[in-house]
């Protein structure tokens, strides 16, 4: 009895066995190159998808910007796994999968940290040692992409931060962790730029105050403020810190409105700064300027729940749809065809991030952490190959882009507008903000 032909190496062996049986037919080169094409074309025989580790909060108080970050990643992988002529640009957007791994296609697997840095750890543990991930991607909160990475290092698995900014992510000397976004003293600089600027420009801005929830993120972003309005000559009328998932603030606005600070920094995710935005109604306290850290701010449910509250509201972003036809804009109008809503700053860097670690793995012509960790090191992608408004992804030897970069945008209606710095503004900023006293 003759046995099928089930399995998948026992169908290439037949087949190339037929194709080498062919090589003493007169005409070989047209029949090899048949031979070959039949080999692509028999099922089952295309290369093994190749699997990347994704952990959002897709649970929790940040549901609904960890969402916003899976449905980004998952057009992300689906540009990657198709093909698409309109972002030729964009590498691997015009071939379809990996070419470099047999049109490999990119294979998901995701899981839910819940904003929980002990969940974030096991979640990422799970998907090396049982999914056999050839990669991760995370993390949203600070505290989670701590320890996530950290279980990554000790793996040997690469670990690409996409939009994580506490300092000390990729400052522990870890070598198998990367980040393409900023990070807080980053941000820091820019806000005290832009508060120098103003300054010149003749508006009242004697002192300031920063408003932090109190886990890595918030401390670690509040920390570069504070040392980067020390280097502006800037005074901090205060530092207010609080407790994260807090169910009233009424104190912390209370003190605000006693200081009566020239220009509050939130660094807030999203339901204490919609709590925040409220209570400050409330209490009628309106400072001139409110900047926000992205985070809650850049949140799909930030606009319309307090949107009316927050006009004029600053915030922080390296994404811009861009001009018609450009590589943002298509992209933009694909996740807004499937979501109904535009790419936010956040959801943009989670798609950046997957997008130059999908390149790293095609270069490396191999799912071997060692050859994705050398591929990621020689990263260097130019502007031109980026749907984000970085500068450009190259990894120094923390694993930090040196070319990342952020903007400030500020909230009119419904929507962001550029307003910051001067030569990618869009729109004039407005001072002092409205809020809601129309």
């Amino acid at each position: 009895m003759v046995r099928p032909l089930t399995r998948r190496s026992d169908k290439r062996r037949l087949a190339r066995a037929r194709c080498i049986g062919r090589r003493t037919v007169k005409g070989f080169a047209p029949l090899l190159a048949a031979c070959i094409a039949a080999l692509a074309a028999l099922p089952g025989l295309a290369a093994d998808p190749v699997k990347i580790g994704v952990i959002y909060p897709l649970t929790g108080n940040a549901a609904s910007a960890g969402q916003s970050a899976k449905d980004a990643v998952e057009l992300g992988a689906e540009i990657v796994n198709g093909t698409y002529p309109d972002l030729a640009q964009l590498p691997l957007a015009a071939t379809a999968g990996l070419p470099n791994l047999g049109g490999a296609r990119i294979q998901l697997v995701s899981a839910d940290h819940q904003g929980n840095p002990q969940v974030g750890q096991n979640q990422t543990l799970r998907l090396i040692t049982q999914e056999k991930v050839a990669a991760m991607l995370g993390a949203y909160h600070s505290s989670v992409a701590l320890v996530a990475t950290a279980v990554a290092e000790r793996q040997g698995v690469p670990f690409l931060v996409a939009d994580s900014v506490a300092l000390n992510i990729t400052g522990r000397g870890f070598k198998w962790v990367f980040r393409t976004g900023p990070i807080a003293s980053d941000f820091a600089k820019a806000y005290t730029a832009f508060l120098t600027d103003l300054k010149k420009a003749g508006r009242k801005i004697d002192t300031i105050a920063v408003v932090n929830e109190n886990t890595d993120y918030g401390s670690s972003v509040a920390g570069s403020i504070l040392a980067a309005a020390k280097s502006a000559d800037i005074a901090v009328a205060a530092q207010i810190p609080y407790n994260a998932n807090s169910a009233d603030v009424s104190a912390q606005v209370l003190q605000l409105k006693t200081l009566n600070p020239d220009a509050v920094i939130f660094i807030s995710y999203t339901a204490d700064t919609i709590l925040y935005f409220k209570t400050m109604r409330n209490l009628d306290y309106l400072p001139p300027i409110i900047i926000g850290d992205d985070a809650g701010f850049s949140d799909p449910t930030f606009i319309p729940n307090v949107g009316d509250l927050a006009q004029g509201a600053v915030n922080r972003s390296a994404w811009d749809v861009g001009k018609a036809g450009s590589s943002s804009y298509v992209i933009n109008q694909m996740f807004k065809a499937r979501h109904g809503r535009d790419l936010d700053d956040t959801s943009a860097r989670w798609m950046q991030g997957f997008l130059a670690l999908a390149e790293a793995i095609n270069r490396a012509g191999s799912t071997a952490p060692d050859k994705i960790q050398a591929a990621l090191k020689a990263t260097d992608l130019k502007p031109d190959q980026l749907m984000i408004g970085y500068r450009g992804v190259t990894f120094d030897q923390t694993g930090q882009n040196t070319l990342s970069a952020t903007y400030l945008i500020q909230l009119r209606g419904k929507e962001y507008v550029s307003v910051w710095p001067e030569d990618r503004a869009t729109a004039r900023f407005e001072w002092p903000m409205k809020g809601w006293k129309k």
